[in-house]
């Protein structure tokens, strides 16, 4: 009873859209090219068929034009027959009533069309629409057109247009959601998109029909109908606010077409009658060739209490293999998903929101039953398209240095082939960016840390991935010279100054045929000539860099040092040395003895003062600045002597014997005392150049005879020796 109710209540719904309806309700126009230039020219044409004024046009005119929209010629379609659109609802648990008609008319009619520039314009226009349509303004006096463009040669040849491949249901339930297929087919395989569009006016309430049975007239018109129909351009509706081309009728969440599959959706809420205009558009190679426009009328109803299986259509592409459903259904009790997976027959779920993660990308249907074994049960199907989960990905590339810097990066993740990848290099980078999946020759003009990102775009979705690649700096390479001057056979020592991000490895050129890897290395040079030196530093990166002595690096001659020794062994007693200079072709000359003195002068007399062995080094420099150097070697042997005086006169201070000390040559623990004739000690020193001077705590000693003492250990045997004797203080 409850349902009977239900039933009833939808039935008073269509009487009331039935007492105020009339005329058309939609249509559309398309052409198939039979070849020869042969057009086969297809119109379809609904229409009220219970309250429709006047019944469908036998025959009906379809108008050709040019581009300019001059008028080429007219087609007399004769009607050859019609039917009755079945009057179905997107619900099946509802009955529609019977006395609610659409009738379709299909009219075909071949014509012969030549080639021309710009080609043509097919056109059908016919009055009225509906009164009681809520979302155009003056809807019982807005006729409609349906026009359709066969391009010209400069386009294509031989075209065919697209055309629909279903009518919508006639009645649709208030707050159900509606999903319907509005796709089109088109016999050439164009590419078709879709989208919401205006639809024309056609004829007014004066002018029903065209053609040769022109004027017929009603509501008092007395207009005379012209003969042929107007040229395009065509105006469109006017909308009735709030709606405009986007949002064509009032539905929460708003009607929808997909652009690439066609299918409308969206949820309608408000009962009443709304015009919708859809458009197809054919484009072949990115050229649009024709747009097939129609439009047709929703009739909202309401649908109280009725079961309706509705799982929203797929709007995440982004989350990889895994669903998670929902569904929309209204009344639903009991549920039955199944998921369209091939790969197995546990694909099903009978929970209202289940997940499931399929096993591989690809297209499924989707099909959910709500009530299942119920006398009013529901069916709804989707198309799932399962893509992998965007991962993008790349390996950073090794570094390299930046001159002559060249970088390939390859792209990995998780795609169909499909995807705008997407690179940023930054503005370093030339080029900054790229869409190819494994980019090449990517090279960057200065060094450093730069982030790159890769972006993966398919299926609406975007992911990114961003990792960083390295360029290393270009060493510095710079040397000059220790040596001030580079002579023959002496050693040239070069100094290292070059800079690097890393230590450096060297290899150098030294010009005399040999290399070296040191960071400052010594050569010499055999002869005198000019010679080219270069060096290459390399960081740990293998980041290089090459220089050379400005110029060319000049060695010059070298004097020859010689020089004589006389005598060259001899006793410390006799400790003179006579130099003979012997050098060639030096202009300065200088010689260090070997007991730290030294004279500019090589010819000269030297006397040591210690027994020892001495190196005696002479250096000799030319006009050029180039060094020689000679050496020799002397022996100052040991001897032992002792003497020492009998008396001092400390008073005169004359300078002559006014101290009392021995004179002593080959000692060592030497010891000097002096004592008073008490015995008492008045003196002491261990330095043999030390004496005493005669006082004692501050004051000069008398005149008197004073005893010394003295030990010391000789050079020569180190023999202890000790002399005890007398000395006279004379004043």
């Amino acid at each position: 009873m409850r349902f009977k109710n239900y039933i009833i209540l939808l039935f008073l719904t269509f009487l009331w859209l039935k007492s105020f309806a009339t005329h058309i309700v939609g249509g559309e126009i398309y052409y198939d090219c039979m070849g020869s230039n042969n057009y086969r020219i297809t119109l379809k044409v609904y229409r009220d068929c219970y309250n429709g004024i006047p019944p469908l046009d036998d025959p009906a005119y379809v108008f050709i034009f040019d581009s300019t929209g001059t008028f080429i010629d007219s087609l007399a379609m004769p009607l050859p027959g019609s039917k009755i659109v079945p009057p179905t609802i997107n619900n099946r648990c509802l009955i529609p009533p019977t006395d609610v008609c659409v009738e379709e008319g299909v009219y075909t009619e071949m014509v012969n069309l030549p080639p021309k520039a710009g080609g043509y314009y097919l056109s059908y226009q016919r009055c009225c629409r509906n009164n009681t349509i809520l979302n155009i303004n003056n809807p019982g006096i807005t006729g409609s057109t349906y026009m359709a463009h066969i391009p010209g040669p400069s386009l294509t040849i031989c075209n065919s247009s697209p055309r629909y491949n279903h009518f919508p249901p006639i009645f649709i339930c208030a707050g159900v959601p509606l999903v319907f297929d509005h796709s089109a087919s088109d016999p050439d395989g164009d590419s078709l998109y879709y989208d919401f569009c205006d639809p024309y006016i056609g004829l007014d309430n004066c002018c029903c029909r065209l053609g040769p049975a022109a004027g017929f007239c009603s509501n008092g018109c007395t207009t005379t109908c012209p003969e042929i129909g107007s040229a395009p351009p065509y105006s469109f509706v006017s909308w009735r606010l709030p709606y405009n081309t986007s949002y064509q009728m009032s539905s929460f969440p708003a009607m929808t077409v997909n652009p690439i599959t066609g299918l409308m959706t969206g949820t309608p809420d408000m009962v009443g009658q709304w015009v919708v205009g859809v458009c197809v558009s054919e484009y072949r190679k990115g050229v649009l060739l024709d747009v097939n426009k129609r439009d047709f009328q929703f009739n909202v109803v309401n649908c109280p209490g009725l079961p309706v299986a509705s799982l929203p259509v797929q709007t995440v592409f982004c989350s990889g293999y895994q669903v998670n459903f929902t569904n929309n259904s209204l009344n639903a009790f009991s549920y039955h998903w199944n998921f369209g997976d091939p790969t197995t027959i546990l694909d099903t779920s009978n929970i209202a929101s289940p997940t499931w993660v399929y096993a591989d990308s690809g297209t499924y249907t989707v099909t959910l039953i709500i009530n299942p074994g119920m006398i009013c049960a529901d069916t709804n199907t989707s198309t799932f398209r399962i893509y992998p989960l965007l991962a993008p990905h790349f390996i950073s590339p090794a570094g390299q240095c930046v001159e002559g810097n060249s970088y390939d990066f390859s792209g990995s993740g998780a795609y169909l082939g499909n995807g705008k990848f997407s690179w940023d290099f930054g503005s370093h980078a030339m080029p900054s960016t790229s869409t190819k999946k494994n980019p090449k020759n990517i090279v960057f003009d200065s060094p450093g840390m730069f982030a790159v990102k890769f972006t993966i775009i398919e299926n609406g979705c975007t992911k990114s991935y961003t990792d960083s690649v390295r360029v290393y700096p270009k060493p510095n390479a710079l040397f000059g010279l220790f040596t001030p001057k580079s002579c023959v056979l002496n050693p040239v020592q070069f100094s290292d100054s070059s800079k690097g991000d890393t230590p450096l490895t060297y290899l150098w050129n030294l010009g005399n045929g040999n290399s070296s890897t040191v960071q400052n290395p010594i050569t010499t040079y055999p002869s005198v000539g000019a010679y080219i030196i270069s060096l290459i530093v390399t960081t740990q990166h293998g980041c290089k860099d090459t220089t050379s002595l400005p110029g060319q690096l000049s060695v010059f001659s070298t004097p020859i040092a010689g020089f004589g020794l006389s005598p060259t062994d001899t006793s410390i007693f006799y400790p003179d040395i006579t130099m003979s200079d012997k050098s060639k072709f030096a202009v300065s000359c200088d010689v260090y003895w070997g007991d730290g003195s030294s004279n500019n002068d090589c010819n000269l007399t030297h006397s040591y003062l210690k027994p020892g062995t001495y190196k005696i080094m002479q250096v000799v420099l030319n006009a050029a600045g180039c060094p020689d150097t000679a050496y020799s070697e002397i022996i100052i042997r040991l001897e032992f002597r002792f003497w020492i005086p009998n008396a001092f006169t400390p008073q005169n201070l004359d300078g002559l014997n006014d101290v009392f000390k021995p004179k002593l040559i080959g000692v060592h623990n030497y010891k000097f005392l002096i004592f008073n004739r008490w015995g008492e000690q008045i003196f002491e020193t261990s330095n043999p150049e030390d004496g005493w001077n005669g006082f004692y705590k501050g004051r000069l000693c008398e005149q008197d005879v004073y005893v010394y003492k003295i030990v010391f250990d000789d050079d020569v045997q180190n023999k202890n020796h000790q002399y005890i004797g007398k000395v006279t203080l004379m004043q």
